[in-house]
Parts: structure tokens; C-alpha cells; sequence
């Protein structure tokens, strides 16, 4: 006998400025294993700590060879992820993997409810999600932080990590404290 379906879908009125995100890290090289775990553990800890705004944090597995992890994200809103974003710890991951991704990849794409999406794949070999079918483009000038990628000038403060700080090799890390 056939059984019947339980189908249910959801009201996001309750959330007009939803944003979701997906991460991503791969392990490139052997010593990627060492990186991941090194990450991982804290990136799964900060979701747990439940940051403001931040609404559900799940793990996803995306491959065991090579070995490719990530989790979704749902955000009440813009704010509340870039205000994470550029408060510790996750600041100091940023900038500490974007000056040696230590054998790992890393990419992220975020899809906002009101419009808007935007991506980033840092040392990531093989193009996935948008990189699969829209032209890639180097994350440099308007298209180095995240917000400009996704359209919202108004939420153009300055990004996790400087251009000028990873790119010159002279320039001064700005403070990690949270005021940058």
C-alpha cells in the first residue's frame, strides 16, 4: 500500500532580510588534514556559541577523497554576519588563512533573501557552485570583499581582511581586537 507523502514547507515572513551561506574547506595537500583540523573544531564551536543573529549552523560532508567539508549558515540578516565576520575569532581565522591556506582550500557562497548573491574560492583547484557556469574573476578592487560582491554599498564597512594588508608585503596588520 502506497503511503502518502508528508509534505510541510516553511513561513520565512518572520524573516525578511534572511541570508544563508555555505562554506566550504578541502584538503589540497596531505598537510590540509592538519589545517582542517586545526579549523574545524573552532569553526564548529562558534556555531554552537550561537552569535547574535546567527539563526542555524549545520555540518555538511561534502566528499571523503578528497576530503571536503562545510557547513550552511542561516543569518537574520546582513549585519548580524559581517559584524560576526569581522569580530574575533573569526577575523583571525580569515587572516591568518589568507596568508597560508597550509594545503586546504576555501570558498563560500551566500545568497541573500531581498537579492543578492555572492561567492569567493580561495586556493580552490576545481570550479564549483557559480564558478561552474559564471565567468571567475581575481578577488581584487570592488570584488575583494564581500559585501561590495554582493551589491549592498550600504554595507561596505571595511572588510575582514584589507587588500593592502594581504597583498603589500611592507603593510602593517590592522588591530585584531574588533575596531577594524
Amino acid at each position: 500500500m502506497p503511503t502518502r507523502v508528508n509534505r510541510q514547507t516553511v513561513d520565512l515572513t518572520p524573516y525578511p532580510d534572511l541570508v544563508v551561506v555555505y562554506l566550504g574547506m578541502r584538503v589540497n595537500r596531505l598537510y590540509g588534514l592538519r589545517t582542517l583540523a586545526g579549523y574545524g573544531p573552532q569553526i564548529g564551536q562558534s556555531g554552537k556559541d550561537q552569535p547574535e543573529g546567527l539563526l542555524s549552523h549545520e555540518s555538511l560532508l561534502w566528499s571523503l577523497f578528497p576530503m571536503h567539508v562545510g557547513i550552511r549558515q542561516y543569518w537574520r540578516d546582513l549585519p548580524s554576519l559581517l559584524s560576526w565576520a569581522r569580530s574575533e575569532p573569526h577575523r583571525r581565522w580569515w587572516r591568518d588563512f589568507l596568508r597560508d591556506s597550509g594545503g586546504t582550500g576555501f570558498w563560500h557562497e551566500t545568497y541573500l533573501i531581498r537579492g543578492g548573491m555572492e561567492a569567493v574560492y580561495d586556493d580552490v583547484p576545481s570550479h564549483r557552485g557559480f564558478a561552474s557556469f559564471a565567468p571567475v574573476r581575481p578577488a581584487r578592487g570592488h570584488l575583494f570583499g564581500s559585501a561590495t560582491r554582493v551589491g549592498r554599498p550600504e554595507e561596505t564597512a571595511a572588510p575582514v581582511v584589507s587588500e593592502e594588508e594581504l597583498y603589500t608585503p611592507d603593510a602593517q596588520p590592522e588591530p585584531t581586537d574588533g575596531t577594524a
